[in-house]
């Protein structure tokens, strides 16, 4: 609207002048070269405007001859630059799809319409990693790497092809020399990170950790928990050889996380060891508080390590006061009252846990109550075939590793801080009892009632699905109940020597054995009769009847429960 208006206003105004210069006319009068020309003023200014066009037209004719080639030029370079944005863009869409031969095709258009365009050797790169061209993916990231432009973009390609081919070492490097050129890159942070936890590298994974701080990559409560297992980790590897240093990192570490288990354990440990004896039982009751752990109850109980069996006792009984409720508690206690024979004391303990299928631990426990106290090898072999079949009690486990004692980092995933104190997993769907064993991937097979007859054994074991969760690690059954009963009577006799009470007057290192009295005869089992065990008496129930011993259940052995 408002050019129209302008539009009018123009053709107005020339219409008036125009308009005066006809109703006034003048003369004007132009001599030159011995030439006179006369004319009108309307006539004049109309001449004057017909050569300025054509002057115009001149002008813009000699213009266009002169700019043509470099516009022909420009157009073909945009029309190049064109098609070669289309080859990346469709390009790019193949490799995303999957498809080999439209990306080759794309990545050749590409290379030839954009060879300069970075993104050019992105596609050319993927185009080969999808069809497993590997060694020209990497060449072409190392000459992405050595241009300023491409160089994160090249070492970002050349990390993941090493990690790819499991060359650890080089994509450490390239993961550094990225962090370096750029920190606020997470990915290169993050992999640099799990590149040190894996490979042990505590102090450079430290570093790592203040860098991703201080770019704001991780919040502070999560730097300072990684920071504390990183020092965990060093105090131990330490601890032998340099002790000053490692107390020093573990109360560094448990100050950063107090409910770290392993961090407070070690530094009471440490301190203990040096006689500070009342620091260090500040810091394992604290962390007991805050999570109740068989080696936060051990270590606060040989906190002098001179102390009787019975100081052992009251002390860890005063620690386990602090939680009444939890069970590591009741377990700490039963088994310091077995280490200073306080049978009654062990059986109280326990007795809050017998009513609601007590675990694999507590009925070994009770083993060697029955054991110690009586000698009732029928008793002992009881609480030992339930302990068989009894639920799984809680271990170190990440990623489905079950270990004997807390590592830093995953042995499966390398991810740190992943070990959990938790009853492991071993399948989906419902879960049979089962023991495990400490190190390894490994759990004993499902406990099942034996048919009676051998053949139907073969045929429900041939039916039977394995079970591909976790690897099963197989128990003779002849051997079962008697390798569960020598894991016991082991474990008695390493506590005799432990508290230096095995003497004329203790029990033998054989369950029912009274004081002046040899052992008792062993009673062998049949393994040809397979036969459903089935409990003659409550196991509180002391009774009069024995105990048919070829009728028990063979199933696989429990290790012995560690005091």
């Amino acid at each position: 609207m408002m050019r129209l208006l302008v539009f009018l206003l123009a053709i107005t105004g020339v219409a008036l002048g125009l308009a005066q210069l006809a109703e006034r006319p003048g003369t004007v009068s132009l001599t030159w070269l011995g030439y006179q020309v006369e004319t009108s003023i309307f006539v004049a200014i109309i001449g004057l405007a017909v050569l300025l066009g054509a002057a115009i037209l001149l002008w813009s004719l000699i213009r266009y001859i002169i700019t043509r080639p470099s516009e022909l030029s420009r157009q073909l370079r945009e029309r190049k630059e064109e098609l070669g944005v289309d080859a990346l863009s469709r390009g790019l869409i193949a490799v995303g799809a999957g498809d080999k031969a439209q990306a080759e095709k794309f990545a050749t258009v590409a290379r030839k319409r954009l060879p300069n365009e970075p993104l050019t050797g992105l596609l050319r790169a993927q185009a080969a990693q999808l069809r497993g061209d590997r060694d020209e993916a990497r060449r072409i990231f190392q000459s992405m790497a050595e241009q300023p432009r491409t160089e994160l973009l090249g070492l970002r390609g050349l990390f993941l092809e090493a990690r790819r081919v499991d060359e650890m070492e080089a994509a450490r490097q390239f993961a550094q020399r990225a962090m370096e050129r750029n920190p606020d890159l997470v990915w290169s942070v993050n992999a640099l990170f799990e590149l040190q936890c894996r490979a042990g590298n505590w102090d450079g994974a430290l570093r790592t950790v203040d860098v991703a701080r201080r770019q704001k990559q991780i919040d502070r409560d999560a730097a300072e928990r990684r920071r504390a297992i990183l020092l965990t980790a060093q105090a131990r590897e330490l601890e032998d050889t340099d002790t000053d240093r490692a107390r020093e990192l573990a109360l560094e570490a448990n100050k950063l996380a107090p409910d770290l288990v392993p961090a407070a354990e070690l530094a009471g440990r440490m301190l203990a060891s040096q006689g500070k004896i009342s620091r260090a039982g500040k810091i394992l009751s604290r962390a007991w508080e805050r999570s109740p752990h068989p080696d936060l109850a051990m270590a606060y109980a040989f906190l002098r390590l001179g102390d009787s069996p019975r100081d052992r006792l009251k002390r860890v009984m005063s620690l386990a006061h602090a939680t009444p409720d939890n069970i590591e508690g009741r377990v700490a206690v039963a088994v310091a009252a077995i280490e200073a024979r306080d049978w009654a004391e062990a059986r109280d303990a326990l007795q809050p846990l017998l009513d609601d299928r007590p675990s694999s631990r507590v009925c070994t426990l009770m083993a060697r109550i029955e054991g110690g106290e009586s000698g009732d090898q029928g008793r002992v072999r009881e609480w030992l075939a339930r302990a068989v079949r009894a639920p799984r009690d809680p271990v170190w486990t990440a990623d489905g590793f079950v270990s004997s004692r807390w590592e830093p980092v995953s042995p499966i995933s390398g991810a740190l801080d992943a070990f959990e104190w938790r009853v492991p997993v071993e399948s989906i769907g419902p879960v049979e009892p089962r023991t495990f064993i400490d190190e390894p991937l490994e759990s004993v097979a499902d406990v099942e009632a034996a048919p009676e007859d051998k053949d139907e054994a073969e045929e429900a074991q041939a039916g039977e699905p394995e079970d591909e969760t976790v690897p099963v690690k197989e128990t003779a059954p002849e051997d079962a109940m008697a390798a569960v009963e020598k894991a016991v009577n082991d474990e008695m006799a390493a506590l005799d020597a432990r508290t230096g009470d095995a003497g004329s007057d203790a029990p033998s290192a054989d369950l029912g054995a009274r004081p002046g009295e040899p052992a008792p005869e062993r009673r062998e089992f049949s393994t040809n009769e397979e036969q459903v065990f089935v409990a003659p008496r409550p196991p509180d129930d002391p009774g009069t009847e024995p105990i048919d011993a070829e009728n028990l259940d063979e199933e696989a052995p429990y290790p012995a429960e560690k005091p």
